[in-house]
C-alpha cells in the first residue's frame, strides 16, 4: 500500500477483519494548516504543515481496540493491533444502529487556502491590527488560522464516505489603557468556507470596531450588584447556550452522573420560548457532513418550547441510553471519537430589540463575552460581559463594565420571557478531554428576568 488515501486498500482491511470482530471502521486522512500570530504590529510565529495519518477501530466482544499510524503503509498492521488491544480488555460496549453512508462530500471554499501567499495573509492580519489601533489601544493581539483536509471513512456496516474540509479563522484583541484602568476588546470572523470569508470581508471596520469597544470601556461605569432584568446580545446568547445547555446535553456527562438534564427528557427545563438547537449540517464554523462514526448530521432540537427533547450523543453512548445517535461523535483522526457540540444556538422569536428593552425601567443589557465557569453537574454558571449598559425607561443608557451573569441553568431558562428575531452565530474552539474542536454558537437577543448580575469591587 502506497502512503496515500488509497480506498481499495484500505477496504481489503475491512474484509480482513470484519470476520474476526463485531464490528470495524477505518479513518484516514491528509491536510494542511497555517497559522499566523501578531504581536502588536509584529509578526511573531508562523506555523504551516501537512500531516495525514490512519486509524483502525475494532469492537471486539464489547471491547474497542484503537490503533493510529502516521505511515499509510502500516495501517494492516496497526488493525491486527488494535484487534490484538481489544482482546486484552474486557467491556460491555454496543453501539446503536447506523444508517449506511456512501457519500463524497465536496468543500464549498471558493478559494482555497493553501492557493493563497502567506504574504496575502499577512497583509489580511496587519491590515486587522492597524485598524484595531486607534486613540487609547496599547497592545493588539491577531491569531489567524487555516485547514483543508481530504478524509475517508469506511466501516464493516457497509459505510463509505470521502470529505473534503475548509475553514479560516482570524481572531482580534486589543487592550486599551487610560493610566489607571485596562479594558479589552475582542472579536472573530471567519467559517467554514476559503479564504474568500476574509477577503471579502470589511476588515478595516471589524479592527475598528473591536479597537472602538476596548476604549469605551476605559469611560464606562463599574456594575451594580443584584437582580435585574437583562438583555443578552447574540454572542452572550450563543455563549451560554453553549457552556451552560450545550455541555449538560452531552450523553457522556449524562453517562457520568455530571449533568442536570439526567433522566429529564420530556421535563419542562426552560420557558415556552426557549427552543435550543445542535446543527453540524448548518453553514457555520462547526461545520462537518459527516462525524467521526460515519453518522449524516442535521438538526438536532434540544428544546423545544421549553422542553428537553434529546441530547447529543455518539453510537456508544445513545446505545446505553437507548437512543439514535445524534452525529455528534468527533475528533481528530488520532484521538477516539467523544460526544462534542458542533454548531449550537437558541431559535430566534418574534421580537424586535426595541421591542425587548421598551418595558424596562431599570436593567442591563449585557454584550459580548470575556468567559466563564460553569458547573454541569451542579447546574449552575457565571459568566462575564464584555461589555455591558443601563437600561432605564426603556433606552440605552451609561456604559458599564466588568459585568457577569450568574445563576441556576434551569432557572435561568425559566426566566427566558422575550426572544428577539435577530440572529447571529459566532466561532471558536472547544476544549473537551483534551481534545479541541471548531465549533458556532448563537441565536438572537434575548430578555431573562430577575436575573443575578455582579460587578467587579
Amino acid at each position: 500500500m502506497k502512503n496515500t488515501l488509497d480506498l481499495d486498500s484500505f477496504e481489503k482491511i475491512i474484509r480482513d477483519l470484519e470476520n474476526k470482530v463485531d464490528y470495524v471502521d477505518i479513518r484516514a486522512g491528509s491536510g494542511n494548516s497555517t497559522s499566523i500570530l501578531m504581536k502588536d504590529g509584529k509578526v511573531q510565529e508562523i506555523k504551516s504543515g501537512f500531516d495525514h495519518g490512519g486509524r483502525v477501530r475494532v469492537l471486539n466482544g464489547g471491547a474497542w481496540g484503537f490503533a493510529f499510524t502516521t505511515d499509510l503503509s502500516k495501517l494492516s498492521e496497526i488493525g491486527e493491533y488494535a484487534l490484538k488491544l481489544s482482546k486484552s480488555l474486557k467491556s460491555d460496549v454496543q453501539l446503536t444502529k447506523s444508517d449506511v453512508a456512501v457519500d463524497n462530500v465536496k468543500s464549498s471554499a471558493k478559494i482555497k487556502p493553501a492557493d493563497v501567499s502567506t504574504e496575502e495573509k499577512k497583509e489580511i492580519i496587519k491590515e486587522a491590527n492597524q485598524s484595531a489601533t486607534v486613540d487609547q489601544v496599547v497592545s493588539t493581539t491577531v491569531n489567524y488560522v487555516d485547514s483543508e483536509s481530504n478524509s475517508i471513512f469506511l466501516s464493516s456496516e457497509g459505510s463509505r464516505v470521502t470529505m473534503e474540509e475548509s475553514r479560516v479563522g482570524m481572531f482580534l484583541n486589543a487592550v486599551a489603557a487610560d493610566g489607571e484602568v485596562i479594558q479589552f476588546g475582542h472579536g472573530s470572523m471567519g467559517g467554514s468556507k476559503g479564504f474568500e470569508v476574509l477577503k471579502n470581508a470589511d476588515i478595516e471596520k471589524f479592527g475598528r470596531k473591536i479597537g472602538e469597544k476596548a476604549i469605551r470601556l476605559l469611560s464606562a461605569e463599574k456594575a451594580p450588584s443584584g437582580k435585574f432584568s437583562v438583555v443578552t446580545d447574540c454572542e452572550l446568547t450563543g455563549v451560554f447556550i453553549h457552556e451552560a445547555l450545550g455541555h449538560a446535553a452531552e450523553a457522556d456527562l449524562i453517562l457520568q452522573n455530571d449533568s442536570i438534564l439526567k433522566d429529564k427528557i420530556g421535563s419542562q427545563i426552560g420557558s415556552s420560548m426557549v427552543t435550543i438547537i445542535d446543527d453540524a449540517s448548518m453553514d457555520a464554523f462547526g461545520y462537518y457532513a459527516y462525524d467521526a462514526e460515519g453518522t449524516k448530521t442535521k438538526e438536532n432540537i434540544l428544546v423545544e418550547n421549553g422542553i428537553l427533547k434529546s441530547l447529543l450523543s455518539s453510537r456508544e453512548t445513545a446505545s446505553k441510553l437507548n437512543i439514535e445517535s445524534s452525529g455528534n461523535a468527533r475528533s481528530i483522526i488520532s484521538e477516539q471519537p467523544i460526544v462534542r457540540m458542533s454548531n449550537t444556538y437558541l431559535k430566534p422569536g418574534e421580537l424586535k430589540f426595541d421591542e425587548l428593552i421598551g418595558d424596562i425601567s431599570d436593567g442591563i443589557y449585557l454584550k459580548g463575552s470575556r468567559g466563564g465557569q460553569v458547573d454541569t453537574g451542579k447546574g449552575i454558571f457565571q459568566f462575564n460581559a464584555a461589555e455591558s449598559f443601563k437600561i432605564e425607561n426603556g433606552e440605552i443608557k451609561t456604559p458599564l463594565r466588568d459585568v457577569s451573569l450568574s445563576g441556576d441553568i434551569m432557572e435561568t431558562l425559566k426566566k427566558v420571557n422575550g426572544v428577539g428575531s435577530d440572529f447571529k452565530m459566532s466561532m471558536g474552539f472547544c476544549g473537551k478531554s483534551g481534545q479541541t474542536a471548531p465549533v458556532g454558537d448563537g441565536g438572537p437577543h434575548v430578555r431573562i428576568i430577575d436575573a443575578m448580575v455582579g460587578g467587579a469591587m
